[in-house]
């Protein structure tokens, strides 16, 4: 158990529900306000319990000020952003939202259970073989709310539904330069080099083609 004093009279207690009962029973506080935590790992709420002793001790200032306006102003200074938020970083955010939705809402990605499904592999332990091969970058994914979700255009189903060969190397070429995320977007975007086709519709049907888009695509990056 820990205890982090602070100046203004404020003390933060953290460990088990035993450990700060004990500690409870020889506090002299008047009033005491209580959180608890549910499988949390310690260093999380290490960290949130000093963000919630810095955020009361301010909070505190502001409710101690005699001028009316003077404490909303600080609290609302409290609250608000150090800096005002660029319009352009608003809109990339946007525009990062949208890429992300039309990806998810597209149909084309399946869970590990559901290729272990589609590959036939035992139901003991579905995932394993899915997180084999991307451990071995014979397949990307993209994390949504903790979950990796594989391609389904990258499965060759005349053969088994394992990844298309030709995606590790494309993995390869994108290595330094896009992470699961970009890699889908480039996949799902036409693309010049491919007559305006995307790279995930011939992946199984022209891999070579889609290989020379991804070098022109790294090249174009290297030298624009």
């Amino acid at each position: 158990m820990s205890a982090i004093p602070d100046s203004s009279g404020i003390a933060t207690l953290v460990g088990t529900p035993k450990e700060i009962q004990a500690r409870l029973n020889k506090s002299q506080a008047d009033r005491v306000l209580a959180m608890t935590f549910v499988h949390q790992q310690p260093g999380v709420v290490e960290t949130l319990t000093e963000n919630i002793m810095n955020m009361t001790v301010s909070l505190l200032e502001v409710l101690r000020e005699r001028q009316e306006q003077s404490s909303l102003e600080r609290l609302a200074e409290i609250m608000l952003p150090s800096a005002p938020v660029s319009p352009t970083l608003l809109k990339e955010a946007a525009m990062l939202i949208q890429a992300r939705k039309a990806v998810l809402e597209s149909g084309d990605w399946l869970t590990a259970t559901e290729v272990a499904g589609l590959a036939g592999f035992s139901a003991r332990n579905p995932s394993a073989q899915p997180h084999k091969w991307k451990k071995q970058q014979q397949i990307f994914t993209i994390q949504h709310h903790g979950i990796d979700y594989y391609p389904a255009w990258a499965l060759a189903a005349d053969n088994g539904f394992r990844p298309c060969k030709a995606l590790m190397e494309i993995i390869k070429i994108f290595t330094d330069s896009k992470d699961g995320w970009g890699m889908a977007y480039w996949f799902r975007a036409d693309n010049s080099a491919l007559g305006g086709r995307r790279p995930q519709d011939l992946l199984l049907s022209s891999p070579e083609q889609v290989i020379e888009a991804a070098k022109d695509e790294v090249e174009g990056v290297e030298h624009g």
